[in-house]
């Protein structure tokens, strides 16, 4: 609500510096009082062709249509300093104002007309090698701008640019950890597409340009989180499959401790405060009570599969997920934890490396150096060492770890065997029990904005005591495809389809000791 009284404030303003202005054009006032028709005018009195002001229509691209036409007009009246261009590009209807109330100020012709015959003339000197006549030409020129302001405005533009298609189109990811070995690795670079779930805009206005969180070095938040606009999202092109792997922010990243090696959230370390122990930067942090809040657009960013989408009830059995009752395909190298009984130097390092198994393989196998390994490594391991056992590792029952860290009424759940669990979509309705209510308590109230008690064995919504609740939007359950080595949804629950950001397409890059030249452009999306 608040982006859209912003934008009709705007139009508003425009209509209105512009009805004052066009008289100045030889235009009547109420076609500058007209959105559109008034771009479609001024459009050919800048030197384009009329139809091009229709271009303000198209959402995103309208953005430069009407800023570049902005500048044009201003320049028709021989305003060409960098602070009027600047002034127009900020908020044009302030730089119309002016010019309709500057009685000094008249419309000298066509600006676009005017550069280009200009430049004509210099062309045709300098090809008919009349030097005397060039040289007055290029001193003379009064649109000529000095080599400073070119490579300001240059500058200025790449950054822009390239800001404004990383915010709505392609964005650049590095795969920092192995959560989604053998699938994507770590090292990994990717182009992520934010239209195939639908264009969001941005929430977060006041922030450095080509940042996402953090400014590297200095360590601070690379963003002011006042002002700020509501949530909004374009029509998607296509909608979230089961499996696909998807880039989001990490739901239940909006208070974290931020250390040199990652980011904990607050929840995560009151339900598991032995975690303080394991790393003396956090618990510094903890005991200074140093946290970061984050709005939704500025979480971490997270690369998992969407093994499980809206309206699906999902459960692991025996490592294997069950979706609506349905064994679901995993995905082909998947990885799992083994414990290795023997001696890995039995094996050539050289193939250990080809078969992709390294230190980054390593994980924990409760309390002991275990390797996550897909199927086709283990086949390969077993063949060339048949004296190493290759051991399935075991995870307990661990409810204060698993989501949602409510032992008492799910004190067997593992992240092995887990479930079965509703995964709501938009417009379902449930019923609140004492069962769910951990659950789903925090959809409800963080990411749906609403007030929830549980008072004398009722449930009051925003005051009013319900027995049901229906979802205002979908939800997605995420895994990465290490399954031993993902912290993911098993750990911190559902991806609110507000917090999706795009789908990985290709992956443009790939190094860790060296290139890897098998894996550049090859497919993300189809993994």
């Amino acid at each position: 609500m608040v982006l859209l009284l912003f934008l009709i404030l705007a139009i508003i303003l425009t209509s209105l510096s512009l009805y004052m202005l066009f008289p100045k054009l030889d235009l009547p006032s109420w076609k500058g009082a007209v959105p559109v028709l008034n771009y479609m005018e001024i459009s050919e009195k800048v030197g384009r062709s009329r139809w091009y002001g229709l271009l303000s229509l198209v959402p995103i691209l309208n953005i430069f249509i009407v800023t570049g036409l902005s500048v044009a007009l201003i320049r028709s009246f021989d305003k060409f300093s960098l602070s009027e261009a600047a002034l127009a590009v900020i908020y044009a209807p302030i730089s119309f104002f002016r010019l309709a109330k500057d009685e000094k100020a008249k419309f000298t012709g066509p600006i676009l007309t005017r550069e280009s015959e200009y430049q004509k003339q210099i062309n045709e000197a300098r090809k008919a090698k009349q030097d005397r006549k060039l040289k007055k030409l290029v001193n003379n020129n009064p649109y000529h701008k000095s080599a400073i302001r070119e490579w300001f405005e240059s500058i200025v533009f790449a950054v822009f640019a390239a800001a404004f298609i990383r915010m709505f189109f392609i964005e650049a990811y590095v795969i920092p950890t192995p959560s989604m070995e053998g699938s994507l690795l770590v090292g990994d670079y990717l182009f992520v597409s934010k239209a195939s779930y639908g264009i969001r805009t941005p929430q977060t206005v006041a922030m450095i340009p080509l940042l996402h969180n953090r400014i590297p070095i200095i360590g601070n938040e690379s963003y002011f989180e006042k002002p700020s606009l509501p949530y909004f999202r374009l029509k998607a092109l296509s909608e979230v499959k089961r499996n696909d792997p998807i880039v989001f922010n990490w739901p239940v990243g909006d208070s974290v401790y931020i250390t040199s090696s990652r980011s904990y959230s607050l929840d995560q370390i009151r339900q598991n405060p032995g975690w303080l122990n394991q790393d003396p930067e956090l618990k510094s942090l903890h005991a200074q009570n140093k946290y970061v809040t984050r709005p939704m657009d500025k979480k971490d960013h997270y690369v998992k599969r969407a093994v499980g989408i809206a309206g699906d009830t999902l459960q692991i059995i025996n490592r294997e997920i069950f979706i609506n009752g349905v064994l679901s395909e995993a995905p082909e190298k998947a990885q799992y934890a083994y414990l290795l009984a023997g001696n890995l130097s039995a094996i050539n390092p050289k193939k250990l490396v080809e078969w992709g198994i390294e230190d980054d393989d390593r994980c924990n196998c409760n309390g002991r150096l275990g390797y996550a390994l897909d199927d086709g490594q283990v086949a390969k391991l077993r063949a060339a060492a048949p004296q190493i056992s290759i051991i399935n590792c075991e995870f307990g029952k661990q409810p204060n770890k698993t989501f949602p860290q409510d032992p008492a009424h799910f004190p067997d759940w593992t992240v092995d065997n887990y479930g079965p669990i509703y995964i709501p979509k938009k417009g379902s309705s449930i019923n609140l029990t004492d069962g769910n209510f951990a659950i789903y308590e925090k959809l409800i109230k963080d990411y749906e904005h609403n007030d929830l008690e549980r008072k004398d064995g009722a449930f009051y919504l925003n005051g009013a005591e319900t027995s049901t609740y229906t979802f205002k939007q979908d939800y997605y359950w995420a895994m990465g495809d290490n399954r031993h080595n993902s912290e993911d949804s098993r750990m911190w629950g559902f991806v609110p389809h507000d917090h999706m950001v795009g789908k990985p397409l290709v992956i443009w890059f790939s190094s860790k000791n060296g290139i890897r030249w098998n894996r550049i452009f090859k497919s993300a999306s189809k993994i």
